[in-house]
């Protein structure tokens, strides 16, 4: 079991190493510099390891965004049982978001890279994905539906992630001076009233 659990946590450690070192490869020269081998080698690992791990350079970038993905919703998760879903959204999401996407500068070049690059379009299609797919299956163990039978599940998911990327987007493009988390915390709230049409009848 602890031999297991050791090597698990090595296996983590490389992947994190990869997956950093992609990222660090696309922000300071580009996506083009950021081929496999030059992932590898700025990890201080073999482009054999690093095929072992990513299908592509793609897929490395992404990763730890697409971790971070995943742990928004296990914090979800861990809300109380009987909480409403729109209170643990509020008391979750704001936050949790600003932490998953970090800095706004680095956000926007993540930005420009994937309106120019399809294949990393396509990748991050599949990390929201994966996201919409968790943020689901939350909403229907608190609201006692069924995501394979019932619609209203996977409405509230996608309407949900919509307000968190519209609001992500927003603010990585520097239109607002608002900080991202008052800005998930206002699209929330205005989701949950039925979004009003002008300020008015707020």
């Amino acid at each position: 079991m602890t031999t297991t659990g050791l090597r698990e946590r090595k296996k983590a450690a490389v992947r994190a190493a990869l997956s950093r070192a992609a990222w660090t490869l696309m922000l300071e020269r580009g996506l083009d510099a950021a081929t496999p081998e030059a992932i590898a080698d700025a990890a201080e690992l073999s482009p054999r390891t690093f095929r072992n791990y990513f299908h592509g350079r793609e897929e490395a970038i992404l990763d730890e965004l697409a971790r971070r993905h995943l742990h928004v919703v296990e914090l979800l998760r861990a809300r109380p049982a009987a909480e409403p879903v729109w209170d643990a959204c509020a008391a979750v999401l704001p936050a949790a978001v600003a932490d998953l996407v970090g800095d706004r500068s680095q956000l926007a070049t993540l930005m420009n890279v994937v309106r120019d690059s399809p294949a990393m379009r396509a990748q991050l299609l599949l990390v929201r994905a994966a996201l919409d797919a968790g943020m689901t299956a939350v909403v229907a163990e608190r609201t006692g539906t069924d995501p394979e039978r019932d619609l209203a599940p996977r409405l509230l998911a996608g309407a949900i992630g919509a307000v968190v990327g519209t609001a992500v987007e927003f603010w990585a493009q520097g239109r607002t001076s608002t900080c991202l988390q008052d800005l998930v915390r206002d699209g929330l709230a205005q989701l949950r009233a039925g979004f009003p049409s002008s300020p008015s009848e707020r």
